[in-house]
């Protein structure tokens, strides 16, 4: 199977430009060429970028990616780096949903507080104002 940029595209759901960022950052391998300079993609590649675009959707970083590649191409190897790596984002994702839950909590606070009234006594604007009027610490 030898399948042109586009088709790839089409056949991951990646956009070509995407296609093109990861060969330049060594993700992907540059492809063969034809004699007129069209990339020709296989089996393999499609397989990489599919992993890289799952990795991606559940929020991996470039470098993580980049590490749990490296490690298939040692399949008997321990899996042990690959579970400090997810563990590791798993980590990051509930510190992320701790931050965004108090938030929302402020959010929703503040927006009970309102009196739907005029904005010279709007608690929304109020609170926006000052800092110090928030139930909840969350980065300034």
């Amino acid at each position: 199977m030898q399948l042109s940029i586009g088709d790839l595209a089409r056949a991951t759901g990646a956009k070509v430009p995407t296609i093109r960022y990861y060969e330049q950052i060594g993700l992907l391998a540059a492809p063969p060429r034809t004699e007129g300079g069209q990339r020709r993609y296989g089996r393999a590649e499609i397989e990489r970028l599919n992993f890289i675009r799952h990795a991606r959707e559940l929020g991996f970083e470039i470098e993580a990616i980049r590490e749990l590649l490296a490690m298939t191409g040692k399949p008997q190897a321990s899996c042990h780096e690959a579970d400090s790596i997810a563990l590791s984002h798993l980590a990051e994702v509930e510190a992320r949903i701790e931050k965004l839950t108090a938030l929302r909590d402020e959010l929703s606070r503040m927006i009970s507080e309102c009196s739907h009234g005029r904005i010279c006594d709007c608690r929304i604007i109020e609170v926006l104002a000052d800092h110090g009027q928030c139930a909840a610490d969350h980065p300034h």
